[in-house]
């Protein structure tokens, strides 16, 4: 058989490589390269990733209530135990004291039952009534001691299962909840207008809201990550020397009329600024205001008063952006 020419050579490897490129083109791709999945793919998997840890939180909390009956119930057991244990003390005792006196009477009886002045017959009955009487009750003071003993160990014993199923469930939930961090860090979208170098180009206000592009992403990314509690402002006429009448800056407002926020808004205020700031250099953020404390992503830094809850900032979170 004739060997293959030089040109159907190079034929054959111009096919080969157009195949090549073709799979490429069509998402074949290099061996083991998975597609990045679509925002609606994430969040998909976000929303059973979110379920299973609902599930794991329920059941996170019904190992805490376990473990706190647990302990009520080892409590109890202590009680007891310790109440047995007095019960058995005193019992043994009075034992103890018959003990004594069998011994010093060198008999079965003491050597006063048989005093002339004593009805011997109703005495001895009387006494061994009542050593039987106190033999009884050491018997059952002992097997109760017991038991409280046996209980109180096995309690103590549940504790540290019930504690260790605790500590299990906790780590399975933290661990679920960073992937759904992970998860929602990877929506994050990233601002426009984002040059090579990291440094962001200047964007004129556009649209209805008067705002920057980049500002109207960075709008809808919180909106997309949390729940607000009321509106937010963006664009305002007023020329204060700061980002708002340029597009550049919003207002997210954790309160209505300059009131203060309740305890729960300060935490969802605390949890955006920090989401904010996270994210500041993917979404283009200059820096954000919460509080009287203004942050440009080297830590917070506190801020003079201006008079005034809203002045402030402690009835909204401002960001502002490049």
């Amino acid at each position: 058989m004739a060997a293959p020419s030089p040109t159907s050579r190079r034929r054959a490897a111009v096919t080969v490589s157009a195949v090549s490129a073709l799979a490429f083109v069509l998402g074949g791709g290099p061996a083991g390269a998975d597609p990045k999945p679509s925002e609606s793919e994430l969040r998909a998997d976000l929303a059973r990733l979110t379920k299973k840890v609902d599930g794991l939180i329920e059941d996170y909390a019904a190992k805490r209530e376990s473990l706190r009956r647990a302990r009520q119930a080892e409590s109890r057991a202590r009680t007891a135990l310790t109440e047995a244990e007095h019960a058995y003390a005193e019992a043994r005792e009075q034992v103890a004291d018959i003990a004594r006196l069998h011994y010093q009477g060198g008999g079965d009886l003491p050597a006063l039952l048989f005093a002339p002045q004593l009805d011997g017959a109703a005495v001895t009955a009387q006494l061994a009534a009542q050593q039987g009487a106190h033999l009884r009750t050491f018997a059952q003071s002992r097997d109760l001691r017991k038991r409280a003993a046996e209980e109180a160990t096995r309690l103590t014993g549940r504790i540290a299962e019930e504690g260790d199923a605790v500590a299990a469930r906790r780590r399975d939930a933290e661990k679920a909840i960073a992937d759904v961090e992970r998860k929602l860090d990877a929506l994050v979208p990233v601002g426009s207008g984002r040059r090579a170098d990291g440094s962001w180009a200047p964007q004129l206000p556009t649209g209805s809201d008067n705002i920057t592009d980049r500002t109207r992403i960075m709008r809808g990314a919180v909106g997309k990550r949390f729940t607000l509690p009321h509106e937010v402002g963006c664009y305002r006429s007023e020329n204060d020397g700061g980002e708002h009448p340029l597009g550049r800056a919003c207002d997210f407002m954790m309160s209505a009329g300059g009131s203060t926020p309740t305890a729960e808004h300060v935490a969802l205020g605390d949890e955006i600024a920090a989401w904010v700031l996270k994210n500041r250099a993917r979404l283009g953020v200059k820096y954000v205001i919460w509080r009287q404390r203004i942050n440009s992503g080297t830590g917070w830094r506190a801020m003079s008063d201006r008079g005034g809850v809203t002045a402030n900032h402690y009835d909204h979170v401002h960001i502002s952006m490049y």
